[in-house]
């Protein structure tokens, strides 16, 4: 079944998903890290440390948000330059003006597109990556499988996502905190009862660990690995091609 952010809502969950991040675009960067207390500031950077000894140049993000995983890629090197990618406007145009305060329009270009259907050849990009995206994919091995398209033979993708922890007593805290917690804060600061529901809702119904480095697999990566963050709260995903 697939988890909606707005169930009553009769539109897909591409529409949805892009209706939800323009509702809360304005709040996402500060609710990032007040409900994270900074951890995703530290996952972003231990993601993007993967492409360290790949020194890529050319960088797609996928889900790009308000950039900030963009941002993060621009440490591997004064050569990068990185294309991010949104469905959501609102979020963009947050991202957007975060370009031009940082004097970074050189280096990173956002724009609006859909990561199911990219507007970009095959064999662009040295390395692609995604920050808490792929789960608000339509249709995941789609997502995935354009992921692959675009990247160049010996390229490699880094997908950060949220996952499920499995250690006892850190999981029922966990749970407790993201179910019970986390959507009230959300819905407080955001004022989108749907979306910080939706979060949790979605974190539960993702294929992580195992399951998402065979769904890697299937669309063609090679050696797809996984790397759990923070008690499993957060997983690095990385695969070759």
């Amino acid at each position: 079944m697939t988890v909606l952010p707005y169930k009553d809502d009769p539109t897909g969950k591409k529409s949805q998903v892009a209706q939800m991040f323009n509702s809360i675009a304005g709040k996402y960067d500060f609710l990032n890290h007040f409900l994270s207390a900074g951890t995703d500031i530290y996952w972003r950077r231990k993601a993007v440390g993967e492409l360290r000894q790949l020194r890529p140049a050319r960088i797609l993000d996928i889900a790009t948000g308000t950039g900030d995983f963009a941002f993060e890629t621009l440490r591997l090197g004064e050569e990068v330059k990185v294309t991010g990618v949104d469905i959501s406007e609102g979020m963009l145009e947050v991202g957007r003006r975060k370009v031009r305060e940082r004097g970074l329009g050189h280096r990173v270009e956002l724009q609006l597109g859909d990561s199911e259907n990219l507007p970009f050849d095959d064999n662009t990009f040295d390395a692609v990556t995604a920050s808490f995206g792929v789960r608000n994919f339509e249709n995941l091995q789609q997502g995935l499988a354009e992921m692959h398209r675009v990247l160049k033979p010996g390229g490699k993708v880094v997908i950060l996502e949220f996952s499920k922890p499995r250690v006892f007593p850190f999981k029922q805290a966990y749970n407790f905190y993201f179910r019970h917690i986390l959507p009230v804060f959300g819905k407080l600061i955001s004022k989108d009862r749907a979306a910080y529901s939706y979060l949790p809702e979605s974190v539960q119904a993702f294929p992580d660990g195992p399951a998402f480095q065979a769904i890697l697999k299937q669309v063609g990566f090679n050696s797809p690995q996984w790397q759990p963050l923070t008690f499993g709260i957060s997983s690095i995903y990385t695969a070759t091609k």
